[in-house]
């Protein structure tokens, strides 16, 4: 590529060229997981708890923030990192199977929920500068307008809510 002469690509172990993030493929990754797995903001999509999961759920809340909804990218990553820390608690605190994402917007808000089959509430804990886990809760508290949890006759939905500015 012109003006790129000399600039050395990474490569994993064996010379294989690693590849680089790219919004192309990310927007191809994002389509895919929309058709496989659904639209989160039409009915709730059910993901297995797999390491794969998290990229998806982010994916699926990126394309419909920013697609479908047509809001800013400021508010995508913002959503993204929230449903990804939701999304680690299920996983590592519930031994949950699986768990399940929706997303709903309505006139000034957007509210992403996630359910899983554990009753065990989530709990707020104090962050200290040098802590290196327990900041899920935290930032999804300084982060979002709103947040709580729903308790389930099976399990609990836990969600925050962003405001958002809509278009007239």
């Amino acid at each position: 590529m012109a003006g790129l002469e000399g600039i050395e690509q990474s490569r994993a172990p064996g010379g294989v060229p690693v590849t680089r993030w790219s919004p192309a493929v990310e927007d191809e990754r994002a389509l895919t997981a929309l058709v496989h797995y659904g639209n989160p903001a039409e009915t709730e999509v059910v993901l297995p708890t797999c390491p794969e999961s998290r990229g998806t759920a982010r994916r699926l809340v990126q394309i419909v923030v920013l697609r479908h909804w047509a809001l800013g990218p400021k508010l995508a990553e913002d959503c993204t990192l929230l449903v990804s820390e939701l999304e680690g608690n299920a996983v590592r605190h519930t031994g949950a199977a699986q768990y399940g994402l929706r997303m709903r917007r309505r006139r000034g808000w957007i509210r992403l929920e996630l359910r899983d089959p554990s009753r065990g509430l989530p709990c707020l804990l104090p962050v200290q500068a040098l802590d290196e886990s327990g900041r899920g809760l935290f930032l999804v508290d300084r982060m979002a307008d709103r947040w709580g949890v729903d308790l389930l006759p099976r399990g609990k939905r836990t969600w925050f809510e962003m405001r958002v500015a809509d278009r007239v």
